[in-house]
């Protein structure tokens, strides 16, 4: 029998083989070399290229992007990154540009047409720059447009990140100015009284400056329109200075808003108080979208004292101070202005790091799968209030982003008052018969006692009477958070019972023969004696790591 064998497919019937599927590139990411004067910070750093390149990414660097920031060419290349020897070379090729400042009108025209660009853009600020991005069909995040009251977004606030450095720096360059020690001292050659630090605005930027003036030994004084930064501005070792004038200041996005004509003479007049009696004075206030308001007058500064220091923080935004010239640092009437506007530049490798880490965040919330590809989903509050321009098409502003109303409380049947009095125990005295009739019975116990109790146990009785009315009046009507270190240090001094314990173990001799204990009162008085002693060295113990939470 013979099997025929299989006749060959002709050219019509050839096999149908399925090719792969393409697999898109990584998109590019460029970051060039920032321009505008004064500017040292990059973009990104070598840490966050290497995150960046296992989310899939390709990066591109200018060479000499980082330099300013102390990161050289070859940090990048050895963690993946490829250096680009020119600024139009990088444009033309980056499917994404990461940027500090706004873009220059010539490197907008080097920007790849539909391109994505991510920084500070400022689009109520530079409105012709929007235009000139829409006509390159680009997408463009504003890093400075992200809604800061929603909580997840905190990972991608750059304007925090660079504020808290800019307050640190603005302390740095008011003792440069200033003639004299921050903190007070007394030496032999004589006493040097502590500088007195006012800071007007107590935003992230201001609380910076009073935690690290504070920290330098000031006396720091502060003052703000949002009456609830108060509490905040005491935690860092400052006192909140309130205006005579009740108003709510809060505005959207944890800003301040423009105050009634009332307030503002309330606060100028406040301001005219503290002008005369502050060393420094370090001004924070602005409002987006608008110049900075104007809280020191030239009148104001003629009242300081020769030597005098204001470091002017808004001064890239017309200033707070009457006299301030951007970007300078100037001596009218005797008081040194500092208006220098690049304060988070001269911290470029601090400031670098943490700003590239938003973007890194940023990155993260684009690209969810991983793949180098990134996906502007305008139905996610916070990426919909980064993005200003989606392909060319102007998007700003954003609608305010969908933040979940709190649950309402359950109402109850009737309020019941809170008992007052101390913290323990029910707040009301007693009344009179009631008073009567408990020392009439404490004073019948006490005859009992006395009549038939022996001699020696009355006098360890009294004492041990009087040791709790003590006790009871010391710790009863002390304010409950003291309790803890309180009573642990009460614990250890209370291990004096330790002697009664050493007494039952070898009495005192009598007549010169000793009474020894039998084994029962041996073994108590020697366990006695270890419980003690845990109480005495762990009182002691957990009082000075207590009373350590409330040094500086």
């Amino acid at each position: 029998m013979q099997i025929a064998a299989p006749a060959a497919p002709s050219a019509s019937e050839s096999p149908v083989v399925s090719a792969p599927a393409p697999t898109r590139a990584p998109l590019l990411i460029g970051v060039p070399k920032e321009i505008a004067p004064g500017e040292k910070r990059v973009a990104t750093v070598p840490e966050v290229v290497a995150k960046l390149v296992k989310l899939g990414f390709a990066v591109a660097v200018e060479s000499g992007a980082g330099d300013a920031a102390h990161f050289a060419d070859d940090t990048y290349r050895a963690v993946g990154a490829e250096v680009v020897p020119g600024a139009a070379q990088l444009w033309s090729r980056a499917d994404i540009v990461f940027k500090v400042r706004p873009p220059t009108p010539d490197e907008v025209q080097m920007l790849r047409e539909g391109a994505t660009l991510i920084g500070f853009v400022w689009p109520a600020q530079n409105p012709e720059l929007m235009q000139q991005l829409a006509a390159r069909g680009a997408t463009v995040l504003a890093i400075d447009s992200l809604p800061r009251q929603l909580s997840r977004a905190q990972k991608m606030d750059a304007l925090t990140s660079m504020a808290g450095i800019s307050g640190y720096r603005a302390v740095i360059e008011a003792a440069n100015a200033f003639g004299r020690f921050f903190n007070g001292q007394v030496t032999a050659a004589g006493k040097i009284p502590p500088a007195r630090v006012f800071i007007a605005g107590a935003g992230v930027a201001g609380l910076a400056a009073i935690g690290t003036a504070a920290n330098l030994g000031a006396i720091v004084r502060a003052n703000d329109t949002r009456a609830e930064v108060a509490d905040q501005v005491v935690s860092l070792g400052g006192e909140f200075v309130k205006v005579d004038y009740e108003e709510e200041g809060s505005g959207g996005g944890g800003y301040a808003k423009v105050m009634s004509e009332g307030f503002q003479q309330a606060q100028r007049e406040m301001y005219a108080r503290e002008a005369k009696d502050a060393d420094i004075i370090i001004t924070t206030a602005l409002i987006p979208g608008k110049p900075a308001p104007k809280l020191i007058t030239a009148e104001m500064v003629r009242s300081m004292k020769p030597g005098s220091v204001i470091v002017d923080m808004a001064a890239e935004q017309g200033g707070n101070c009457e006299l301030t010239e951007p970007g300078q640092a100037v001596v009218k009437h005797g008081v040194t202005l500092v208006g220098y506007t690049d304060l988070v530049s001269r911290l470029a490798k601090q400031s670098s790091t943490l700003y590239s880490n938003n973007l890194l965040r940023l990155a993260e919330e684009l690209c969810k799968a991983k793949d180098g590809r990134i996906d502007v989903n305008m139905d996610d509050d916070a990426i919909r209030g980064l993005t200003v321009i989606k392909e060319g098409a102007i998007t700003w502003p954003a609608p305010p982003p969908k933040i979940p109303a709190a649950a309402a409380k359950p109402k109850s049947a009737a309020p019941v008052a809170a008992p007052k009095g101390h913290g323990h125990g029910a707040g009301e005295p007693m009344s009179g018969r009631s008073l009567a009739i408990v020392f009439g019975v404490g004073a019948l116990l006490f005859l009992l006692v006395g009549l038939y109790a022996p001699l020696t146990f009355l006098s360890h009785f009294t004492v041990f009477v009087l040791a709790c009315f003590v006790g009871y009046m010391v710790v009863w009507n002390v304010t409950p958070s003291l309790h803890t270190p309180l009573m642990s240090v009460t614990n250890a001094i209370s291990s004096i019972i330790a002697i009664g314990a050493l007494i039952q173990v070898a009495p005192p001799l009598t007549d010169g023969a000793a009474n020894r204990p039998n084994l029962l009162i041996l073994g108590m008085a020697v366990l006695a004696l270890t419980l003690t002693a845990v109480n005495m060295f762990g009182g002691f113990a957990v009082t000075r790591r207590m009373l350590a939470m409330f040094r500086k």
